[in-house]
This record gives C-alpha cells, structure tokens and sequence, in this order.
C-alpha cells in the first residue's frame, strides 16, 4: 500500500498522533486542512480500498471505539459542545483518501449547523492549548 497517504503516515510515525492504538489510529490533518481545532482523523491500522463498505467488522468495532473516545475527550477537554462523525466510502462518495477515515469534527457555539452532510465553513474557534497535548491519551 504504498500510495495510500494513511498507511504511509503509520509506518513512517509520522503524524500529528492523539492515540497509537493496536488496531487503530487517530492523528490531526494536516495544518491549515482542519474544519475546527481538534479536528481528528480515526483510521484502521489494516488498509481498506473503499473504506466503511470493506472493512472488517472487528476493525470497525476498534474504530469506532476510538472515535468515541476522541469525541468525548473533545468535550471534556476542548469545551466543544457537538461533534460530527464523517465518513464517505465508496467510489461516488466524494472520498479522497482510498482508506477508511472517520472524521471527527469538533463544534463549538457559533460554529452554525452546517455540518452534514459535509461542512462548508471553517470554525473561528480557537483553544487555548495544542490540540495534540489536549486530546492525546
């Protein structure tokens, strides 16, 4: 999988980690590509070509796990006060990462209800910390 963005971060250590888990992985995108701070990419460790609709469910289940534990250290630790989850699999879906990635989207007041199906704006919000130190376990 050597053109695969995610699979080349994991094996290189690369990222900006919040958790190094076994099965899955959560880290921030890139500076400048995040929709709010704390914004967090939850993807499997095993590589996955059209994402939700080939993974195997044990990883879904480690997935999703650690998606919601990024999510609620989000509130708890970043004051967001919603979060989205974010996913499109599948050729048409608008993807643009052949891998299974679960956006995790802190929202804060003021932020609007444009988060799905996908947000258009940026948050103004800012923490008063590094994101990294903040959400990583």
């Amino acid at each position: 999988m050597d053109t695969c963005v995610f699979c080349g971060l994991i094996s290189a250590d690369t990222a900006r980690w919040i958790a190094n888990e076994d099965a899955a992985v959560a880290f921030l995108p890139l500076p400048g590509e995040e929709i709010s701070p704390g914004h967090t990419l939850v993807v499997p460790r095993r590589h996955t070509k059209v994402g939700v609709l080939d993974t195997p469910p044990g990883d879904l289940v480690h997935v999703m796990d650690l998606a919601q534990r990024i999510a609620q250290r989000m509130v708890d630790r970043l004051g967001a006060t919603g979060v989205c989850l974010l996913n499109a699999s599948g050729p048409d879906s608008g993807r643009s990462i052949d891998h299974l990635h679960i956006h995790v989207v802190p929202r804060y007041p003021g932020d609007g209800d444009d988060c799905l199906p996908w947000p258009t704006g940026r948050s103004r919000h800012r923490l008063g910390g590094d994101p990294v130190e903040l959400l990583s376990t």
